[in-house]
């Protein structure tokens, strides 16, 4: 009871308002009435919340709603507008976007966070752009398993939050809108299959500092870069600085697929150099070491001493570097055992205190095969599979295109069959240690995309932030996959001149695709606030800012790799040109340096050099984005 007080006390303190004021209203029916008076809900400040909290939107409308989708929160008076007149979602050929408009009898000291729990989504892994006063805070993207919205069959359900800086929001009424968004490249065919259905969408005011900008989701991206697919060789170490910075990943505890391999001679040539050099770029690895394709087990089951000597040979030499070990790749698709596989998994149960106590184990990545393996398509049955996901920390799932929504050997329905009930989201962390396009996937045509291959990419991307936790593309130089060509020897590449993949026929690159998911969802540390200057211009453009601080993170397991960079990174997600203009409240007064990565289709050509941006403690920047584009300031302080 006195911490409860005491939270009340915070609220008023920064909210000007009086105890009386936490009463939740009710309305005849029992239901929870929407109204703007915050109130406490187990410690925590609500602002609003509409609806129920049962995992079901049935108290709801369906779609649309009266006055023209506006909706005003009352503070407890006589004209609340009636639960049972809200809709149960957003549906884009039937209500696009909707208002909500509320009161806020003083600024917020540290913004808030919205939250939306989806209890059933589209296929077409909607959009949701959430704009508060005019200007966009996020981009939430959207899973679900559901073909049809007349049915519950294979409802995927998951909560996605959004931090709102405290900049947004004004003293009086304040207004937000959600809305449905097609995809960069698609047409109005795409509104009917882009639709979802909540549980109910509440506000938090936060007491605190954020310690992440969370955006939908916390997600972590990745790839592999190695030379000439298997070898981690100086090449191979030479390029990853400018593979990670032009990506988008480096400095923020994202995670590459980084590893030798016991079987290719001189694979593991320059492993440790490389291991030191994500280190360095403060990146984590996830690494599988052992082939599977000659191992002999003891009457035990148990792996033989020539393989468990390999193992743990690695595990002496690199374990302090990786954070993660993925037991095997698609199993069945190279005809391995499912005995070999739990032998590997138990071995790392067993033995990862004595070297790397931090290690979490990862499933195989799936194929989901029905064909080879011992015994024959062990990796398609999810009962078979089960037993390999009890003996590790985190599942994992293969998928290219969107294959990821195939019934029978498609990694997002598989794993509902082997996990039963994902209503609350996965029950158990996924790492997805090979996700993307090759160059013959193809955006469905039901959706109306011209730029196909770029449009398929992009939907494999933003399913993946929808519903896995960490994921890797494959691979960076894997040829017709790549995100960068390949055209070229690798120990005597220049890696500034590296460049861009290009599908041709002006669409855009994997690259830019990937740069730009991975600047607004997989940048990591504590927001800076911002502040947008030229505010006309960019008034319900979907542009995004986000500033971080990558010295709050904490060290990474294992390599206790750090970081004490600034990232700022900007955002378009329009078809048009943008300009933006903004300022960012840096931690300290002083001389920052460091580089501006933007447009360009050679590293050399995006990268540019940033010197003397004086902070007092905020500083100014101006930038110019294409349709699509991204630009991202690496700073240091000197």
């Amino acid at each position: 009871m006195v911490r409860k007080l005491a939270l009340i006390l915070l609220i008023q303190l920064f909210l000007g308002l009086s105890i009386s004021d936490y009463v939740p209203k009710t309305n005849h029916s029992g239901k929870l009435t929407p109204v703007a008076t915050p109130y406490t809900d187990n410690n925590r400040i609500i602002l609003f919340r509409i609806g129920m909290q049962d995992h079901s939107s049935q108290e709801f409308k369906r779609y649309g709603l009266h006055d023209a989708n506006q909706i005003v929160l009352a503070s407890g008076n006589p004209k609340e507008a009636m639960i049972n007149d809200f809709p149960k979602g957003l549906n884009a050929s039937v209500n696009r976007n909707l208002s909500i408009s509320f009161q806020m009898p003083n600024k917020l000291q540290y913004g808030a966070k919205f939250l939306v729990p989806i209890i059933e989504a589209s296929t077409a892994i909607p959009q949701m752009s959430v704009f508060v006063n005019g200007f966009m805070a996020g981009l939430i993207q959207i899973a679900g398993l559901s073909d049809t919205n007349d049915s519950n069959y294979d409802a995927y359900g998951n909560l996605y939050e959004l931090y709102i800086p405290p900049e947004f929001f004004i003293e009086g009424q304040n207004e937000i809108i959600l809305q449905v968004e097609r995809c960069l490249y698609c047409s109005s065919s795409e509104d009917p299959f882009l639709w979802f259905d909540w549980d109910y969408i509440e506000m938090e005011a936060l007491y605190r500092m954020a310690e992440e900008p969370i955006h939908g989701r916390y997600i972590k991206m990745g790839s592999s870069v190695s030379t000439e697919r298997y070898y981690f060789d100086q090449s191979a170490v030479d390029h990853l600085p400018y593979v990670l910075k032009w990506m988008g990943i480096a400095y923020s505890d994202n995670i590459m697929r980084a590893s030798c391999f016991s079987n290719v001679r001189n694979s593991c040539s320059a492993m440790q150099e490389y291991y030191e050099k994500l280190k360095e770029y403060n990146t984590g690895a996830v690494a599988m070491y052992l082939y599977t394709g000659d191992i002999q087990l003891t009457s035990a089951g148990t792996l033989a001493p020539e393989a468990a000597n390999k193992l743990e040979q690695f595990m002496k030499r690199y374990g302090d570097y990786i954070q993660y070990y993925e037991v095997d790749n698609e199993p069945s698709i190279f005809n391995r055992s499912k005995d070999v596989n739990i032998a590997i998994a138990r071995w790392m149960n067993e033995n990862k205190t004595r070297y790397a106590p931090h290690l979490q184990s990862v499933a195989p990545g799936w194929s989901y095969s029905n064909k080879n393996g011992l015994p024959i398509g062990w990796e398609r049955d999810p009962v078979q599979r089960r037993e390999l996901e009890n003996l590790t920390d985190l599942t994992n799932g293969h998928a290219y295109g969107t294959s990821y929504l195939e019934k029978e050997g498609g990694s997002f329905f598989e794993t509902l069959k082997t996990f039963e009930s994902l209503q609350n989201g996965l029950p158990k962390f996924m790492l997805n240690t090979e996700i993307g396009t090759n160059n013959k996937h193809l955006d469905p045509s039901k959706y109306g995309a011209q730029q196909k291959q770029s449009a398929v990419f992009d939907r494999n991307l933003r399913a993946h932030i929808g519903f896995s936790n960490i994921f890797m593309q494959h691979a960076a130089f894997f040829k017709n996959y790549e995100l960068f060509q390949t055209d070229f020897q690798g120990k005597n590449h220049d890696p500034a001149l590296t460049h861009a993949y290009s599908f041709g026929n002006d669409q855009e690159s994997r690259l830019k695709i990937f740069r730009r998911l991975a600047l607004a969802y997989a940048t990591h540390g504590s927001p800076l606030s911002y502040e947008i200057m030229n505010r006309n211009e960019v008034r319900m453009k979907k542009v995004y800012i986000r500033a971080v601080d990558t010295a709050a993170l904490q060290p990474l397991p294992g390599s206790k790799a750090v970081s004490d960079k600034i990232l700022i990174s900007i955002v378009n997600f329009e078809n048009e040109e943008i300009h933006l203009r903004f300022k960012v409240l840096m931690p300290d007064k002083g001389i920052f340096d460091g580089e501006r990565i933007g447009p360009g289709d050679v590293y050399r050509d995006a990268v540019q050099q940033v010197n003397e941006l004086k902070a007092e403690p905020w500083i100014e920047i101006e930038a110019v984005l294409p349709p699509g584009e991204s630009i991202q300031y690496i700073l240091d302080k000197r």
